[in-house]
């Protein structure tokens, strides 16, 4: 999922409290937000780059229209932003109800920028929703902090992300696949061409960037606080070393950029690259049922950890349908979504909840998932580095694309 911010047009409103937001339906009375949400159209804006992705969000449709009477609209996103920019022009315009968003799928510098301006849902809705009661706040850390920023019951969480590689078996030897990112450099100066990443502000792009320049920063701590201008050039010199001795013996030699994780992977798919990545343990496994990579790919991580985040769902403060959004939101909190998203075959998106909070017939569709040739196990996927806080994410994208953007 793409989360560039729409930076000028939010700051254009000037800073506005994070719970200047509208009240809603009170989820603590959950059958009257069930009757408010009846005969509802949720405009749910959403990344639309994945087929197998639209197809789970139509599924959950049918389900929320059967079950809950609520009709839900997917509005396919190339860039979470746009959802953003159209709130920051609603309230700009004044229009504090009858928004034509009624749900995002967010997470990062989006959120960050949202709450900051104001422009969500009152806090605490999504810690009352019913399902809340499945989910692992104990484990999961960045359930409850998105890039740094309290979550706040601003946002419920939909999904876990772990950085991963892949490779194809039969082209590469295990025992030669690097173990961090100073490794990676040399693995590719070792294999010219053979490795590539997509172009920031793509977010797989910009989370390599984030990967490596969390392995190289002097003093990690910094990234969890906003970028200081004073010291930027200093803090982030490491990585654009690193950038400057990889970008020569990338593919294309850095003269071009994949656009985008699916255009990455039909390299891997062509044999034009050798190593490619993903946020998703279970794509390369979800991209061998689905035929787009043979069924020699495996998958690697870096023994000493790889970024980690959650995506969320979030509700902006003058959303139309707001009982049926809260509605959607739960549902895609059940076991029974969970589990199905969390198939390889559907999805592959690893579950929020705790499972040992659930139901024995609940747990047993989890257990029941076959995760693939190609996913790691929990234990295989190595520490979770922190998200830097969302200031680095927007910084360094500008300045790679001051550095190496193509054309420059």
């Amino acid at each position: 999922m793409r989360s560039l911010v729409f930076s000028t047009a939010i700051l254009a409103l000037g800073a506005v409290s994070a719970s200047a937001g509208q009240g809603g339906p009170n989820p603590d009375d959950w059958a009257s937000v069930l009757e408010d949400a009846r005969g509802e159209t949720v405009y749910f804006n959403a990344w639309g780059g994945s087929q197998n992705i639209n197809a789970y969000i139509e599924w959950a449709g049918a389900e929320l229209k059967e079950r809950y009477g609520v009709t839900l609209r997917h509005v396919k996103l190339e860039d979470t932003a746009s959802a953003v920019a159209t709130v920051v022009a609603e309230k700009a315009a004044g229009r504090d109800e009858s928004g034509t968003v009624d749900l995002i799928w967010i997470n990062g510098e989006n959120f960050a920028a949202m709450k900051r301006q104001g422009l969500l849902l009152s806090p605490g809705w999504a810690e009352k929703l019913p399902n809340w009661a499945y989910v692992d706040v104990e484990n999961k850390p960045t359930i409850r902090t998105d890039f740094t920023v309290p979550v706040e019951g601003l946002e419920s969480p939909w999904g876990m992300a772990k950085l991963v590689f892949f490779y194809d078996s039969a082209r590469t030897q295990v025992h030669t696949l690097p173990q961090d990112a100073d490794s990676l450099l040399k693995w590719a100066k070792k294999n010219p061409g053979r490795f590539s990443y997509p172009q920031p502000p793509d977010f797989i792009g910009t989370s390599f960037l984030k990967q490596v320049l969390a392995e190289t920063v002097e003093n990690p701590e910094m990234l969890q606080v906003p970028v200081d201008e004073d010291t930027f050039d200093q803090v982030t010199r490491p990585l654009f070393d690193y950038l400057d001795a990889l970008n020569p013996v990338m593919w294309r030699s850095g003269r071009a950029y994949p656009q985008n994780y699916p255009a990455m992977k039909q390299l891997l798919a062509d044999s034009e690259l050798d190593i490619i990545f993903a946020f998703n343990p279970a794509e390369a496994s979800n991209a061998i049922a689905n035929g787009e990579l043979p069924d020699t790919v495996r998958s690697f991580t870096f023994p000493e950890g790889t970024l980690s985040n959650t995506h969320f769902l979030t509700i902006p403060y003058n959303a139309t349908a707001k009982a049926g959004a809260l509605v959607t939101a739960n549902f895609f909190l059940s076991p029974e979504a969970q589990a199905r998203k969390q198939d390889p075959a559907r999805w592959g998106d690893p579950t929020v909840l705790a499972l040992d909070k659930l139901e024995p017939e609940e747990r047993a569709r989890f257990d029941a998932i076959d995760l693939g040739v190609a996913t790691l196990r929990p234990d295989e996927l190595g520490p979770a580095l922190d998200e830097p806080h969302p200031s680095w994410m927007e910084r360094i994208e500008t300045e790679w694309k001051r550095r190496y953007g193509v054309g420059n």
